[in-house]
């Protein structure tokens, strides 16, 4: 975790990634992935939604990033990742409902340890979601964090994949 006096913050740019695995499904079944493994010496753009099949995740979020991969490639991206607090089967249902195929990399953090760790947790108990990510982008350079864009709110905008096109 990242702790500054004894308290737990929120990830900076500048940050290095915390060693906390995800997983990811595959055709052997699921496969746990470290976000330090897979950006080592690449450019991963990872996404956050709060919840695989939700509406704004679902009709706008996911389809940004997958309408834009390929600019986004072109602007140095190797990796486009999106990170939930689900299970691994439901972020691998989501992305063959959306067509991913290998666009973008679905990654479950199920036990929610990633999104705790750097300090990026949301309530949605009132919407009988429990505890799940809020809604970020960030750019990660060999490990380490260069671009986080957080949402404020509900909705979509510092977040979008236009928006970290521009950045990058």
């Amino acid at each position: 975790m990242i702790f500054y006096k004894g308290e737990k913050m929120t990830i900076q740019v500048g940050d290095t990634l915390p060693s906390i695995n995800l997983t990811t499904m595959t055709s052997e079944g699921p496969k746990p992935v470290s976000l330090t493994e897979l950006s080592a010496g690449k450019k991963v753009v990872l996404f956050a939604v709060p919840g695989a099949f939700t509406p704004t995740c679902s009709v706008q979020h996911l389809p940004g990033f997958l309408e834009k991969n390929s600019d986004l490639k072109d602007k140095g991206a190797d990796i486009v990742a999106c990170i939930s607090v689900n299970d691994p089967f439901v972020m691998h249902a989501w992305g063959e409902d959306r067509k991913v195929g290998d666009d973008v990399l679905m990654l479950s953090d199920g036990n929610g340890e990633f999104t705790a760790a750097i300090g990026l947790e949301m309530d949605g108990s009132g919407f009988g979601l429990g505890t799940r990510s809020q809604r970020y982008a960030m750019v990660i350079d060999d490990g380490v964090v260069s671009i986080l864009n957080v949402e404020s709110g509900p909705g979509l905008d510092v977040s979008s994949a236009e928006t970290i096109l521009e950045q990058l």
